[in-house]
């Protein structure tokens, strides 16, 4: 045997040390975890021996088996399934092969109580750790099927582990756990007990499609006086092994819909809402989908994953099967099973696969019919959903036009008809002003931003309704997407804003063509002053308070959206926008005057530029020159003091 000593890395020891000294009100969970493990590698190598027609291995008793020794008090799960590679092991086991760790090490010594501490561990995919809270010293055994060299994990949890070649072992993987002593007060139950194991597969692990089995010893009373009794062992079978998704759903429980979606998603929380599903006709498959109550760490990361299994006549076939969901849905967990589909499939044919793509249709809609109801019926579940997913589910409105009318209706966003709740579309438009034919809405980086920009001056004057959308997502949807209800969407920041009534605009046509010739002379020499930053000076309608503020054309592009380009790394052209004067504010008017009486005055190109700059800075964007603006303005506080 080749044996060498490593230490975890860093990042993992530390999240070791927190789960192990923390208090959990549920560590009954790691058997869970360790049988899901065992079940996805027996599925994998089935899998494979269908594949890979010159594999080695016997798959006619595929199986996980529970072992215990009570006066040893040592626990081992064992499967005969795939097994893993030393390289596997390494990357598996004796590290976290997955991104975000100092930020699950974070939120767990953050979390106010166990169950949230619980959540994390499951939302992180970190389910094999939860092993050390239950034992003190855990080993692993395992052999790849198809080859005949055995690894040998081992540690205690403290910081180090051992790692070595076996030449005999059996395939598949066994975990064999130390068990600590039962100390109820910690909540640590007596894992040594075999009544206890059972009630715990019976609770976690009962719909697990491969038989759980476990020794069993039966004690035959003798029937012949002065006989001794005799003891025999009996292997049973502890699980029903019924798929949950070819069952009706008033023959399922809720805490059986629970212990499945855990199973399937590797997750701690609770599904939101179960969505059975069952298609009969030209093909047949049946469904079993969970929106999920809380979001995955990575479901903004690229290596986050989608969450639906592919099985064909209920012989697994692939996890995170990205053909069957969109990626905006890629946070529905579950369960496809397909009826027709060759065993055979990969990647590439399941893309180009007609079947797929209506069951990813049929699917699309359903989830979204489903969230649909959600908001309709139950507003707390709806709000729940919305708070967790609302960013993702709204990248639809980019990527899928077929469904782009339902999206916008399950939509929710933040208005100034309200400070806190959320409004949608469909209520917006019914608030609307006579007359108003828009849907107004800015977009910025916060609320606090948005509501305190100059553009927002006027429509708070007249009492007009804005949303106000803060996702990064926003920028780009609303570029795509040129109405609602009839009703297209205009940002209150781009382009001419045309508030006035017919008759307002004729009263005010008269006083426009007044103040455009008073202002001719200060928009043009200002125009040429700011020519390297502006496109053109021109008069405000949307002003009521502020000297100024900075438009861009229709279609350009929201310092927002540049600023996202340029941080992803693609470059695009900066393009010039318009600066609108408020004609009626005495900063305007003072430099109008100035200007007329010494226009020879280079202060005043100061002041202009002064002026550009807290336009910028009033909504938001940052200055190209701040060490400039900076001294202009101390400069200019200098003289006045």
């Amino acid at each position: 045997m080749t044996t060498e000593q490593r230490e975890f890395q860093a990042e993992t020891r530390q999240l070791l040390d927190l789960m192990v000294h923390s208090i959990y009100s549920n560590k009954d969970s790691f058997l869970r975890e360790i049988i899901s493990n065992g079940s996805d590698a027996l599925d994998k190598l089935r899998l494979e021996s269908y594949r890979n027609k010159d594999l080695d291995v016997d798959v006619s008793d595929l199986h996980l088996e529970l072992e215990i020794d009570k006066e040893a008090r040592v626990l081992t799960i064992r499967d005969n399934g795939i097994g893993m590679t030393r390289d596997e092991v390494i990357d598996l086991i004796g590290t976290l092969a997955k991104s975000g760790t100092a930020e699950v090490r974070k939120k767990l010594k953050e979390a106010k109580d166990a169950a949230a501490s619980e959540e994390l561990i499951g939302q992180f995919g970190i389910g094999f750790y939860s092993t050390f809270m239950v034992a003190d010293k855990v080993t692993l055994l395992t052999r790849k099927a198809g080859e005949s060299t055995a690894t040998r994990w081992e540690s205690d949890g403290a910081g180090t582990y051992e790692i070595s070649d076996v030449d005999d072992a059996p395939q598949g993987t066994s975990v064999t756990l130390h068990l600590k002593p039962a100390d109820e007060e910690d909540h640590l139950h007596d894992y040594a007990s075999e009544s206890k194991i059972k009630q715990l597969v019976k609770k976690y692990s009962d719909f697990i499609a491969w038989p759980i089995r476990i020794d069993v010893e039966k004690t035959v009373k003798a029937t012949e006086e002065g006989a001794e009794d005799t003891t025999t062992i009996e292997t049973q079978t502890i699980n029903s092994q019924k798929a949950l998704w070819t069952r009706p759903k008033d023959e399922v429980s809720e805490d059986e819909y629970k212990e499945f979606y855990k199973h399937v998603s590797h997750a701690w929380d609770e599904p939101l809402e179960v969505i059975p599903f069952k298609a009969e006709g030209t093909f047949e498959y049946q469904a079993l989908l969970f929106i999920p109550s809380q979001a995955p760490f990575d479901l903004f990361m690229r290596e986050g994953k989608t969450g639906v299994h592919l099985y064909v006549k209920r012989v697994f076939i692939m996890d995170d099967c990205e053909e069957l969901m969109p990626e905006y849905l890629r946070f529905v967990k579950g369960v496809v099973d397909a009826q027709d589909l060759s065993l055979n499939v990969s990647r590439e044919i399941l893309q180009q696969d007609r079947q797929i793509r209506a069951i990813r249709r049929r699917l699309t809609r359903k989830v979204l019919s489903t969230i649909k109801e959600l908001q309709s019926e139950n507003a707390e579940k709806y709000q729940t959903f919305w708070s967790q997913f609302g960013r993702a589910l709204k990248e639809g409105l980019i990527s899928d036009s077929d469904n782009r009318e339902t999206l916008l209706q399950v939509s929710s966003f933040e208005s100034t008809h309200s400070e806190s709740g959320l409004t949608t579309l469909a209520e917006y438009v019914d608030r609307m002003k006579d007359g108003q034919e828009q849907i107004y809405y800015m977009t910025g980086e916060s609320r606090q931003q948005i509501e305190s920009s100059p553009h927002m001056e006027a429509f708070k004057a007249r009492g007009l309704e804005v949303l106000l959308l803060t996702d990064s997502v926003d920028e780009v949807w609303v570029g795509n997407v040129p109405d609602f209800d009839g009703k297209p969407f205009q940002s209150i920041s781009k382009g001419e804003v045309d508030l006035d009534t017919e008759e307002e605009k004729k009263e005010a046509e008269a006083k426009r063509e007044e103040q455009d010739k008073e202002f001719e002379e200060l928009l043009k020499w200002m125009s040429e002053t700011l020519s390297e930053d502006v496109k053109e000076v021109r008069l405000s309608s949307r002003l009521t308070t502020s000297p100024a503020c900075v438009v861009g054309d229709e279609f350009s592009f929201s310092p927002q959206l540049e600023k996202m380009y340029k941080a992803s790394g693609q470059f695009i052209p900066t393009s010039k926008r318009i600066l609108e004067l408020n004609p009626t504010h005495d900063l305007v008017t003072g430099l109008k005057k100035a200007r007329e009486d010494r226009s020879d005055d280079p202060s005043l190109a100061e002041t202009a530029e002064l002026l550009y700059a807290t336009a910028l800075l009033a909504e938001g964007t940052e200055l190209k020159d701040p060490a400039k603006f900076s001294r202009l303005l101390a400069d200019r506080l200098t003289r006045t003091v």
